[in-house]
């Protein structure tokens, strides 16, 4: 299994290519408001994410995902449940 940062590492590649510019992203960077992600990014975020991990992303806990710190842990917990 992935160690979380390994899985912070895969996150931040996958997000090089879908934000919109060149910020420093990081644990703490919010996916809507540093990042600017509008749905169809989130959702675009989302299927590279469930390739990448080879994980189904059930769409109830995106309540509970902000940042990429969120999103991580979220990543990590389903892993450990598959």
């Amino acid at each position: 299994m992935l160690q979380y940062e390994d899985i912070l590492a895969q996150i931040y590649s996958v997000l090089q290519g879908i934000a919109r510019d060149n910020r420093e992203i990081n644990e703490t960077t919010d996916l809507v408001v540093d990042l600017g992600l509008d749905s169809m990014a989130v959702m675009e975020l989302l299927a590279a994410i469930e390739d990448r991990f080879d994980i189904s992303i059930p769409l109830n806990i995106l309540p509970d995902v902000r940042t990429v710190k969120d999103l991580a842990l979220q990543i990590q917990q389903l892993m450990v449940e598959s």
